[in-house]
C-alpha cells in the first residue's frame, strides 16, 4: 500500500503586496479549492481563466493573508503580505440630524444596516456576468476610497466607496450584468441601488434622485439603474460607488481594473 502524505508548501509572494481595502486576483485551475481562514473562495470565470479574488479587509491589522489551494494532485499555500494604505482625513459637514439620529432613526439604521449585511454574506453560486467592467459614469473623483469621514468634526466611518462628481439627474450605469438585491431609499445612503453579480461580488450605487430599477430585476452592463441626487448623508449631488466582496468593501477602482487586467 503506498501512501501520499499531502503538506501544504507555502510559497511566499514577497513581490506582492496589498494595500488593506484592496484586491488580489489569485489565478488557479477550474479543479482548484481555494480556502482562506478555512473558508472556500469562489473561483469566478474571467474570460478562459478561473480566480480567487481575495479581499482584503480596510480594517485588518494582519500581515499577510494566506490561501490554501487544493487540487486533486496536489497542495499549495499562497501568502499576500498587506501594506497599510495611504488613506486620508476627510471633513465633511451635514445636518445634525445625519450625525446624531434619534432613537426612532436609529432603528431605522439599525434595520437596514442588517438587511445589508445579509445580503453581502450571501454567496450566489452563479456568475451572471462575463465581459468586462465598466465604471458607473465618467467624471471627476471628488472622494477616494478609504478615506476617514469627519462628519461635523465627528469621525464617524472610512469611506467605503469612491464618490464621483455628478449633477443632478446624471444617469448612472450598472457595471456589469447582475440582478438588483436592493433598491429603495435609505437613510444614509439616500436613493440605493444594489445589485448581485454572482459569486459573492455586489456593486452599489447610492445617493440617487431617482431609481429606474427594481428589486429582483435583471440587469445588463450599461442599463441606466437610477439618476445621481443628493439623498441620505451628503453635503450635495454625487454618485457614492461601492464594490462588496465576500461581505467586504473593497476598492471600487482597483477592483474593476484588476478584472479588466485579466481580460486584457
Amino acid at each position: 500500500m503506498k501512501i501520499f502524505l499531502w503538506l501544504f508548501i507555502p510559497i511566499f509572494l514577497f513581490a506582492v503586496s496589498v494595500e488593506n481595502g484592496g484586491v488580489y486576483p489569485l489565478e488557479v485551475s477550474k479543479d482548484s479549492v481555494v480556502k482562506v481562514d478555512g473558508k472556500s473562495i469562489p473561483l469566478m470565470r474571467v474570460k478562459d481563466k478561473y480566480v480567487a479574488f481575495i479581499a482584503i479587509p480596510y480594517k485588518t491589522k494582519r500581515k499577510k493573508i494566506c490561501a490554501k489551494i487544493s487540487t486533486p494532485k496536489d497542495k499549495k499555500e499562497v501568502c499576500i503580505h498587506i501594506k497599510k494604505g495611504k488613506y486620508k482625513k476627510e471633513f465633511i459637514k451635514v445636518a445634525n440630524s445625519k450625525v446624531h439620529p434619534d432613537k426612532k432613526v436609529l432603528n431605522r439604521i439599525y434595520k437596514e444596516y442588517k438587511e445589508a449585511k445579509k445580503i453581502y454574506k450571501t454567496v450566489n453560486q452563479k456568475q451572471y456576468w462575463d465581459k468586462p467592467f465598466i465604471l458607473p459614469l465618467h467624471s471627476k473623483i471628488t472622494s477616494a476610497y478609504g478615506n476617514a469621514r469627519m462628519f461635523n468634526h465627528t469621525l464617524k466611518s472610512f469611506h467605503t466607496g469612491t464618490d464621483f462628481r455628478a449633477k443632478m439627474k446624471t444617469p448612472i450605469k450598472a457595471i456589469n450584468d447582475g440582478v438588483v438585491v436592493i433598491a429603495k431609499d435609505r437613510y444614509y445612503a439616500g436613493g440605493s441601488v444594489v445589485i448581485d453579480h454572482g459569486k459573492g461580488l455586489y456593486s452599489c450605487y447610492y445617493h440617487l434622485s431617482k431609481i429606474l430599477v427594481k428589486k429582483g430585476q435583471k440587469v445588463k452592463r450599461g442599463e441606466i439603474v437610477g439618476l445621481s441626487g443628493k439623498s441620505g448623508r451628503v453635503s450635495g449631488p454625487h454618485l457614492h460607488f461601492t464594490i462588496e466582496l465576500y461581505n467586504n468593501a473593497v476598492n471600487p477602482l482597483e477592483f474593476v481594473k484588476r478584472v479588466n487586467s485579466i481580460f486584457d
